[in-house]
């Protein structure tokens, strides 16, 4: 978390405890300015109207709210066709698979080798029945962008929603969000380094005024125009609107200290001949998907706990996992990649870890001294 992010909430915690919906005395009506202005924070990241941001407990409720929460109307309009990738977060595939059972017809797109999906092969799938798009916006294994302007923009007039789990990308990718015809955007504070436990999905108008017709999944109190009800905590919400206006403010910078880490990461494995997954020039430079044909990753993994902490897979499950990442089996990976891969992430606030120390592990477990490893890494 940023310091700044923690200095943000810590009056929040402690003297201005108040709840944002009693509007009867001073400690609710600071709380809910406080909130008020948060929305506004949040909302500019992607551009939209601060009354459109509904706060959830991190994006995988956003996800549920976006995709449930579209159902009834989808039904009473018999749009029960939608169409998402076969690399999405467990968090809207199911979903997807609740609706599949209630009659729904899912279509998953597959990737490209490179990690991407071809628009033109959600513009056959596309249909008068679609009612809902589901397309991530950065891949949480790989790295690689979506090409949300060429979907957007090839969805045009179609009444079919456009929803964007954008957990990966929001505050880090900006420009992709604010397309006008994307219809929800989910995120999570986390992901851009405030709290965890809180996040959004984020509505917008479309130009005739309309918004998604969204339907509570979780029903009391009324809050948050009775979309999403329960009592807004608001320590994590100034957190989150000062993780995004630092995000926004800092992309640049942040960017390029993500990418020369990555320059040096990669650098440090060439040695190794590692074999990157997914199309470089189409990744934000914070992920990094790598295999190394004949070691297995979980004992990969286990081994490096010493020097860094890498996955095999998305970390945002129950922590246990299939026998290889639903993504990379998506795109096609032969054996020997799927095997040998995983995932490394980092910040603009990650220090280097013992590079030769993560290429002596790896080089063991081959069984052999890679080629020029001794002159690559100076021993």
């Amino acid at each position: 978390m940023e310091p700044e992010v923690l200095a943000a909430m810590a009056p929040y915690f402690v003297e201005d405890f108040g709840n944002p919906s009693s509007a009867d005395h001073l400690h609710g009506t600071r709380a809910a300015r406080a909130v008020a202005a948060a929305k506004q924070s949040i909302a500019h990241v992607v551009g939209t109207a601060a009354d459109l941001v509904v706060f959830t407990s991190g994006a995988t409720e956003a996800n549920n709210l976006a995709i449930l929460g579209l159902a009834r109307h989808a039904e009473t309009a018999q749009q029960r066709h939608i169409i998402t990738t076969a690399i999405e977060h467990k968090a809207v595939l199911e979903p997807l698979r609740h609706l599949r059972s209630r009659g729904f017809d899912i279509d998953l797109l597959p990737p490209g080798p490179g990690g991407s999906i071809d628009p033109a092969e959600l513009a056959r799938k596309l249909r008068p029945q679609t009612g809902l798009v589901s397309i991530m916006h950065v891949n949480n294994e790989t790295g690689v962008v979506q090409p949300l302007r060429e979907i957007a923009e090839l969805l045009g007039d179609h009444h079919a929603q456009l929803h964007v789990d954008a957990a990966q990308g929001f505050g880090k990718d900006l420009e992709p969000l604010r397309h006008p015809r994307i219809d929800l955007i989910s995120a999570s504070a986390h992901k851009v380094f405030g709290p965890k436990g809180i996040g959004a999905l984020i509505l917008r108008r479309r130009a005739t005024g309309a918004v998604p017709p969204i339907a509570p999944i979780v029903f009391g109190g009324g809050q948050q125009g009775g979309l999403r009800s329960g009592t807004l905590a608001v320590p994590l919400i100034v957190g989150f609107a000062r993780a995004a206006e630092l995000a926004e403010r800092d992309i640049a910078e942040r960017s390029a200290l993500c990418r020369a880490f990555r320059t040096r990461a990669l650098d440090a494995l060439a040695p190794l001949r590692p074999i990157v997954i997914g199309d470089p020039a189409r990744s934000l430079p914070h992920v990094l998907c790598v295999a190394f044909p004949g070691v297995a990753s979980p004992r990969l993994a286990s081994e490096l706990a010493a020097h860094v902490s890498v996955s095999r897979g998305a970390a945002c499950t129950d922590g246990t996992h299939d026998a290889f990442s639903h993504v990379l089996l998506a795109m096609g990976l032969p054996d020997a990649q799927l095997q040998g891969a995983i995932r490394m992430s980092w910040c603009h606030r990650t220090p280097d870890p013992d590079w030769k120390g993560v290429v002596r592990v790896i080089a063991r477990l081959r069984g052999r001294v890679p080629d020029c490893f001794a002159c690559r890494v100076g021993y």
